[in-house]
């Protein structure tokens, strides 16, 4: 529920609704409609560090069935979710329990589990050392071909959305493209379940958090709970229509523009309408390939740098040992 003075403060303020874009306007629209859409975007993540997008490419149908099929995953006992945990450290590809994540700084686990999916890549190919295989429940068949095809719709989104956001920071039209190509990507599969009894009263569902990567696109969740703090510190719920989905800036994009496009924090909170039912959400957080490097754009650099340059994969590797993922 929204309190009195977040409902005050919306009131008064004429930008405290985040906009919903058209990504068919870029994709299908006039000059016109795509400079538009151009401008509203990099707009929206520069208030806010969130939009929602309508008419994209991602199935509802698709979208449906995956959600029924993480039900019925998440409905198997524990241990036979625990088969599924990847040997490797990470937790990169996946089953990863309940209440292994944390929030970067905080004292308390986030009251979830999840699954990742990453790239499927050739036999042959030169980053098969570096990103884990896929794992895929056999007590699903249908699992691997519908999280592979929703995997491949997101990026497909994402990259126009990259893609769209050159013009304004003033690169080379396929400058994003061009770290994506093959990047580490994961699509993030999460359940989280009712609120156990005698939970530490600390504990929420997901703690107020940045997310690591460029851009994360999600996919309307099951239920309400997702919260995205404003620029003066008012948090605002997130509400948006089925079949839409949710983008936010993360850190990478953050570092790689100075904080020009902000990472904005988010959480989701425990439920506030006494139901205290499961919530299922599929965000897809779109990485650069390993080798990019993150260093500011010279049109965001102002008076200054505020980040030493990183490689995409080294810092990654830094913020999962933040959150609890790697050791």
């Amino acid at each position: 529920m929204r309190t009195m003075e977040t409902a005050s403060h919306a009131e008064s303020s004429t930008l405290r609704k985040v906009p919903t874009l058209s990504l068919a306007s870029y994709t299908q629209g006039s000059d016109g409609d795509r400079a538009k859409f151009i401008d509203n975007l990099f707009t929206g993540l520069k208030e806010y560090g969130f939009i929602i997008l309508k008419d994209h490419n991602v199935k509802a149908a698709d979208l449906k069935r995956a959600y029924e099929i993480l039900e019925k995953f998440y409905d198997l006992p524990t241990e036979a979710k625990k088969k599924y945990v990847s040997p490797k450290d990470g937790f990169q590809r996946g089953y990863t329990p309940f209440g292994q994540e944390h929030a970067k700084d905080s004292p308390v686990k986030d009251l979830k589990e999840f699954w990742h999916v990453g790239r499927e890549l050739v036999a042959n190919h030169e980053l098969r050392s570096v990103y884990p295989d896929n794992i895929w429940p056999t007590e699903m068949p249908e699992f691997k071909t519908l999280f592979t095809s929703l995997y491949n719709s997101l990026e497909e989104a994402g990259n126009v959305m990259m893609e769209a956001l050159t013009m304004p920071l003033e690169v080379e039209k396929d400058f994003f493209a061009k770290m994506t190509k093959d990047g580490n990507s994961i699509l993030r599969l999460l359940h989280y379940p009712p609120i156990p009894e005698g939970v530490d009263p600390r504990c929420v569902r997901a703690a107020a958090h940045e997310d690591i990567n460029f851009i994360t696109i999600l996919p309307a969740a099951t239920a309400s709970g997702l919260q995205l703090k404003d620029r003066d510190g008012t948090w605002l719920d997130i509400d948006s229509e089925p079949d839409t989905l949710i983008v936010d800036v993360g850190d990478m994009l953050a570092r790689l523009t100075n904080d020009v496009l902000p990472s904005t924090t988010h959480r989701v909170i425990n439920p506030q309408d006494g139901t205290n039912k499961s919530r299922y959400s599929m965000p897809f957080f779109m990485h650069p390939h390993p080798n990019a490097m993150l260093s500011c754009l010279a049109s965001c650099k102002g008076t200054g740098a505020k980040y030493a340059d990183i490689s995409s994969h080294d810092f990654l590797m830094q913020r999962l040992r933040e959150i609890g993922l790697l050791k």
